[in-house]
């Protein structure tokens, strides 16, 4: 038995094309107008990315002994009982670290308000944010 190699199966360069002379027919075209571009119906509008939002991570605790750690569930399949666990195992482990677990407010990728982000901030000394899956 003969077992044949293809090398070029997940080449990248395997039937490009480079085009030349512009953008293929239609393309910001107006088709009705027999592909020609009319007066102020140029292509997309240029896009430029947004500006970088500026931020920063909170400073490592030195220790957790003693610390209120809040557990938020995102909802995500899962997070709910992982977050059992998890603070089971701080109750068994640390039993001085005071947890807090919580459902974070909303859908599993959005919020609907900031009310428990600032009671973390105002009550916690750390928070897990937990996805599992």
């Amino acid at each position: 038995m003969t077992i044949q190699l293809l090398d070029n199966v997940i080449s990248p360069e395997v039937g490009v094309q480079i085009m030349t002379g512009g953008p293929p027919p239609f393309m910001g075209a107006n088709p009705a107008a027999g592909g020609r571009r009319l007066a102020g119906q140029g292509g997309p509008p240029p896009m430029a990315p947004p500006p970088p939002i500026p931020s920063t991570f909170a400073k490592r605790l030195d220790t957790l002994e003693k610390k209120t750690v809040y557990l938020v569930d995102t909802g995500f399949g899962g997070s709910y009982q992982f977050m059992l666990q998890l603070q089971k195992w701080f109750k068994e482990n640390m039993p001085s670290v005071n947890t807090i677990r919580k459902r974070k407010p909303g859908n599993v990728f959005m919020d609907d308000n900031d009310e428990l982000w600032e009671e973390v901030k105002v009550k916690g000394d750390a928070v897990v944010l937990g996805v599992a899956g």
